[in-house]
Formats: C-alpha cells, structure tokens, sequence
C-alpha cells in the first residue's frame, strides 16, 4: 500500500530505513509516547520492526516529505490489533515535524486505505499526558469515549493512563471519492 497526501508519500518501511527509523523514533520525546517500541531504541530495532510481516489489509507505512530533493522520514502511521482484536489506529511523528499537522495528514490518508480495505470501527488512545495526539484524532473525526485504560509504555518504563478514542459517526461518513470506482473489490476484514 502507498499514499500521497498533498505534502508526504507513505509507503511500507524498507531495510533502506533502518538508519533513519532508528535515529527518528530514538529521541526519547518520541519514545515516552509509543507503547511497543524499547526504551533505547537502536538501528536492530528498527531492522527487526522492518522485517516483520504485515497484515496486507491493515496499512502500515512511514511517511516522508515530497520534496523536490530526498525525502525526509518525518513519521509513521498504521492500522494493527489491539490485544483485544480491534483495530486501533497509531502514529508518531519525529520531533522536528512537531505541530505541523504531519499527523494529521498521515492518519487521514491511513484512515481512508482502512477503510477501501473493509477495516471498520477502529479505535486509537493516547496518553492523557499527550494532548496534542488527542487532537489529531479529533480533527479526523474520532471522539474520545470517556474511557481510560492503562498501558504500558517501554519508553517511559511505566504505566500510565491513555484515553480513548473511536470513530465518531462524521469520521465513518468521510469517504475519498476515488474509491468509488472500486467499491465492488473491498475486502472484508473478519469481525
């Protein structure tokens, strides 16, 4: 699966990456907010993320810049089971793309591939001490449910509360347009 959004290409993660994965997801800013990804996050890591074998109808890419030169790692964003089964949508970004809307972008453009691939109620958390990715998810329709739940963060070496989130009925209506032509080859995930 690949995506184009009018300011990053996101496209599966390749052994080419590694160096510029390790070096993006190793500041310990990004690390505090992702539960999966260890605490002294190395090139091995990233290596071994890279090789692990996908779910073809679960997008799971990194996103880069489309820029005139090389392109630039600025994220990743992607569609995995929660221990519970459901879908749960995630994302990071690298510090220096901070609050430039990057997140936004690549979780909408993963949304829409979810959802053309059959993928439906997806939900996502955030750490509550993690304001800024609640927006994110409300900006593409998610609403927060009230719930808390605890999960274990290998950055931080701790548990903390994460809030979360669903799709709301606005983001389930948002539909990409292109998609229509191929409605009659969706997929459908297992329940």
């Amino acid at each position: 699966m690949f995506a184009r959004t009018p300011r990053l290409l996101l496209r599966p993660g390749w052994m080419e990456d590694a160096p510029a994965l390790a070096e993006a997801i190793g500041d310990a800013a990004v690390l505090r907010n992702l539960t999966h990804a260890p605490a002294e996050y190395s090139q091995t890591d990233a290596e071994i993320f890279l090789a692990q074998p996908q779910d073809p109808r679960l997008p799971s890419l990194l996103a880069f810049t489309r820029t005139k030169g090389a392109p630039r790692l600025v994220g990743g964003c992607g569609i995995h089971l929660a221990k519970d089964g459901m879908a749960e949508l995630g994302y990071w970004i690298a510090r220096p793309y901070w609050g430039l809307g990057f997140a936004t972008e690549a979780a909408q453009a993963v949304m829409h591939m979810a959802r053309a691939s059959g993928v439906r109620h997806v939900h996502a958390v955030h750490f509550a001490d993690n304001p800024a990715s609640g927006n994110v998810l409300r900006k593409i329709g998610f609403r927060y449910t009230g719930r808390t739940e605890k999960r274990f963060s290998l950055g931080r070496g701790s548990v903390a509360d994460c809030l979360v989130f669903e799709e709301g009925e606005a983001a389930r209506m948002v539909t990409d347009s292109s998609m229509d032509l191929y409605g009659d080859s969706r997929p459908a995930l297992a329940a």
